[in-house]
């Protein structure tokens, strides 16, 4: 039985992988059409956030049947209960790679440094999830806390581009509108990272019984 049961365990973590993988690719995604003004990047987007939200279903299917069907003890009801939370986290991200898709088209054919630097907070935003599964998997509490401190990070690109906006509607008031989209597409990107950041707490759970983390606001 209890063989059986390792391997559902096994099975779960592999489709948490593979959903993480999804989210990667959806950052991915948003950022390269950002940068490269790319219609039909960003048109990739609502697929894979719909596939990203089936797979959501499905995560939670397994969980419950684990729970109904198998007698979990402490350590395994906690890793089952975070993946339940965990793949909330992670549809979010995906809706929000499609909220950046959505604002694309209203930045024009235009490149600032703003895109740059929101470049690289995609890229940070990317690891994080990436490394906050990868702890789920491998039961890693060095990886999880790694991911939480990289949150910082994240908010402070957020901050330097919020700067950098304000200063250029300051200059340049017509610039407002253009300006409030790119805000907006830097505050997606620092939302999947506050995800990332949840997603890490809830492998702490898993492991030590401790959240280590609030959910963000």
């Amino acid at each position: 039985m209890r063989t059986r049961f390792d391997e559902q365990l096994h099975t779960l973590g592999q489709e948490l992988i593979r959903m993480g993988a999804l989210c990667e690719e959806v950052i991915s995604l948003a950022a390269s059409a950002l940068i490269q003004k790319d219609d039909g990047l960003a048109a990739r987007i609502a697929p894979l956030d719909a596939e990203i939200d089936e797979k959501e279903r499905q995560i939670e299917s397994m969980c419950l049947r684990l729970l109904l069907q198998q007698q979990p003890v402490a350590r395994d009801l906690r890793q089952i209960s975070a993946a339940l939370k965990m793949v909330t986290d992670m549809e979010r991200i995906g809706d929000q790679a499609q909220d950046v898709a959505e604002i694309l088209p209203f930045l024009n054919d235009r490149t600032l440094p703003e895109h740059i630097q929101i470049r690289e907070m995609a890229r940070a935003t990317i690891k994080m999830v990436t490394d906050s599964v990868d702890a789920y998997v491998k039961q890693d509490v060095a990886i999880a806390e790694g991911v939480i401190a990289s949150d910082d990070m994240v908010d402070d690109y957020f901050i330097e581009i919020k700067n950098s906006l304000i200063s250029l509607i300051a200059q340049n008031p017509t610039e407002g509108e253009y300006a409030l989209d790119l805000l907006m597409v830097a505050k997606y990107f620092e939302r999947i990272g506050d995800h990332a950041t949840n997603i890490a707490g809830w492998v702490l759970f898993s492991i030590t019984g401790e959240k280590g983390v609030q959910p963000p606001a």
